[in-house]
């Protein structure tokens, strides 16, 4: 272990999870949206069709390379996904079969785990919905990584409280992680824990971030590729990613406006020597979030090309891949106005690189 943990490994005897029996928070279930059921029904959402030169992309991009989009449920994909119009929740409950059939998608993002936790069932009629070769992201519940409630959005009632179940192991184990393994099962990529902005000296400075960082996660079951995702720059430190390291989670390489650059991101959280790379492409450089979504409605095509960021990508991609380590690239639809087609343009710069370096 490194010299900026101490005696942190004598800690972990303190914070080791309970055996896994259900327990209950009655905070938990506060304040969250209402999420969507998920169905086991036929096919009712039809593939487009794929052309052989799309096919035949596929088989030239390495095995364990997943490229993937954050959501599926979007109706300007009429086209590039979807073969006739459909309403965006019977794209929500429909959709993910006809996503999974696109030679090029071999994973997703779930979001809606973020806003409340899901049942295994749920995740197991995903898992029921996409070939054996899919693999999924996951993103954990929001209250596993929010410190404390801002004066905005869902919590503005209980805005300045201190949340009990930020990087709580218990609480995470029984509601993220154990329904996470228990319906996915081989079908699990990564499961993602997103950090939103926090205000740094009131978690006690990026130092005792890590601290507790590294004794959340190895108080978690073992087995899953756990990934980190951080919106603070200051928290991006030699600890953390000794953090990370020692717990063998991984940082998730984010394209985001209050980020470093990803290739800076890789060398600060020592990205090139972890278990898998995870990358998340998630808004262009030049936009916020909003502006961002008005600009690119309906989703349909590329907007703001971005060659610099799919080079950087493609040639992470291939170094990890070379390596013998998995990849999973998540795409937005606000990285350059459709993610299907970044996918698209990202998989030719890929075989494209591998062709010329050979």
């Amino acid at each position: 272990m490194g010299e900026s943990y101490g005696n942190l490994a004598a800690q972990r005897a303190h914070h080791e999870r309970a055996p896994m029996a259900r327990r209950t928070y009655p905070h938990a279930q506060l304040d969250l949206f209402e999420a969507a059921p998920v169905e086991k029904s036929a096919q009712v959402v039809a593939s487009v069709a794929v052309s052989p030169e799309l096919m035949a992309l596929r088989y030239r991009l390495p095995s364990h390379l997943y490229l993937g989009t954050s959501s599926w449920a979007f109706a300007g994909w009429r086209g590039l996904i979807f073969a006739a119009d459909a309403a965006e929740n019977q794209l929500a409950r429909h959709g993910l079969a006809a996503y999974a059939q696109h030679p090029l998608l071999r994973t997703v993002g779930i979001d809606r785990t973020y806003y409340a936790p899901i049942p295994a069932a749920d995740f197991a009629a995903y898992a029921a919905a996409v070939p054996d070769d899919f693999r999924f992201l996951v993103k954990a519940h929001e209250l596993c990584t929010l410190a404390s409630f801002r004066s905005t959005g869902r919590y503005v009632h209980r805005s300045g409280e201190r949340n009990a179940l930020f990087l709580e192991p218990a609480y995470a184990t029984d509601h993220v992680v154990g329904p996470y393994i228990e319906g996915l099962e081989a079908k699990a990529g990564s499961l993602l824990w997103q950090f939103p902005p926090q205000n740094v000296p009131a978690l006690g400075g990026a130092q005792r971030f890590a601290e507790r960082l590294y004794v959340f996660l190895r108080a978690l079951p073992r087995g899953p590729l756990y990934a980190v995702e951080l919106r603070n720059r200051e928290l991006l430190t030699p600890s953390y990613a000794a953090a990370l390291a020692d717990a063998g989670a991984v940082h998730c390489l984010n394209v985001h406006p209050t980020m470093p650059p990803i290739h800076e991101q890789q060398r600060l959280a020592r990205s090139a020597s972890t278990p898998a790379l995870v990358i998340r492409w998630m808004l262009h450089p030049r936009h916020r979030y909003e502006a961002a979504k008005v600009r690119y409605q309906p989703f349909n095509r590329i907007v703001d090309d971005d060659p610099l960021h799919r080079d950087t990508i493609a040639a992470l991609c291939l170094d990890a891949t070379a390596a013998g380590r998995a990849a999973f690239v998540i795409v937005n639809n606000k990285a350059e106005g459709s993610a299907p087609l970044t996918v698209c343009k990202l998989a030719e710069r890929l075989v494209e690189i591998r062709r010329t370096s050979q």
